[in-house]
């Protein structure tokens, strides 16, 4: 019989039951709200009315909410594989850079990853600004005639902008954990591939992918995850005058269905959904990962 160890156990319990304590009362409430009807007037002091599932029966009944979710899943999916590409570029870049010039690419990324949302997207609005903006500018100056574009009027376009922000956002950190990875990868194990005539991209596909294999996952699935709650850029992206119909995300619906619209109940049930949702884009990496550690 095998005997189970205690003392793992007993160091991880603090740990679980903060984090328990922490998520316990919103996600409590959260679930509670959206098996009501909370609108305005519980803002005020009313009772909530007990509805049961009506709010969710309203969400995977509605079309536009559908469109929302796959617009978000889109998104999601489509910003985590390019940010983890990039990601990996840099990092390959900064394992076979000098010196100076890896530490002056790591301070521009630390630079461009530690610069507040707000402030950044500022800086994204002017440089895409359809009046006067550098974007247009430049492209006016290389042939392509952009005087007056609206990158913001058309949802193709918007999400392009969208997507050119998030994952400027988020490449920083990618490189960063992908970089630590690469440093773990003897150089030994490489220089004998090479004697043994393994090209470059053998080596790469061969030795080094499986190698960091565990942090390509994490970083990819913390990607999945972040990508998929996004709010400040395309909320900003909007108030600079972008139709919200065509554009909302899971986030900004249901910052306008809670706090725009005052149906908290419908919203509650959403961010419901979205923590769903998000357990299983997750999973198959979760999976993984334990697969590789075992």
């Amino acid at each position: 019989m095998k005997r189970i160890q205690i003392t793992p156990y007993a160091l991880l319990t603090p740990a679980i039951v903060v984090l328990l304590a922490a998520l316990a009362y919103p996600v409590g409430w959260q679930f509670w709200t959206s098996l009501t009807k909370y609108g305005l007037k519980q803002q005020f002091g009313q009772p909530p009315e007990f509805v049961g599932a009506e709010n969710y029966a309203a969400v995977f009944t509605n079309p536009e909410i559908w469109g929302v979710i796959g617009r978000s899943v889109a998104f999601c999916l489509v910003n985590a594989v390019v940010t983890v590409l990039i990601g990996m570029g840099l990092a390959l870049l900064m394992n076979a850079a000098a010196k100076a010039a890896r530490l002056a690419l790591q301070v521009a990324m630390l630079l461009a990853w530690a610069m507040p949302v707000v402030a950044a997207m500022t800086v994204w609005l002017w440089l895409f600004n359809w009046h006067h903006g550098v974007i247009n500018w430049l492209l006016t100056q290389a042939g392509v005639d952009m005087t007056g574009h609206n990158w913001l009027e058309d949802p193709l376009s918007f999400y392009f902008v969208a997507t050119v922000i998030v994952v400027w956002m988020s490449v920083p950190f990618v490189a960063f954990s992908i970089f630590a990875g690469l440093t773990q990868v003897a150089p030994e194990i490489l220089e004998a591939a090479e004697v043994d005539g393994a090209t470059g991209w053998q080596r790469f596909r061969t030795i080094i992918i499986p190698m960091i294999r565990p942090v390509l996952m994490i970083v990819l699935l913390l990607q999945v995850i972040w990508d998929l709650r996004v709010f400040t850029q395309i909320q900003m992206l909007q108030d600079a005058g972008a139709d919200y119909t065509s554009t909302n995300l899971l986030g900004t619906f249901i910052y306008r269905t809670g706090v725009g619209a005052g149906d908290f109940g419908m919203a509650a049930a959403m961010s419901v959904f979205v923590l769903v949702l998000t357990m299983l884009l997750s999973a198959p990496y979760v999976r993984s990962l334990m697969k590789e550690e075992n």
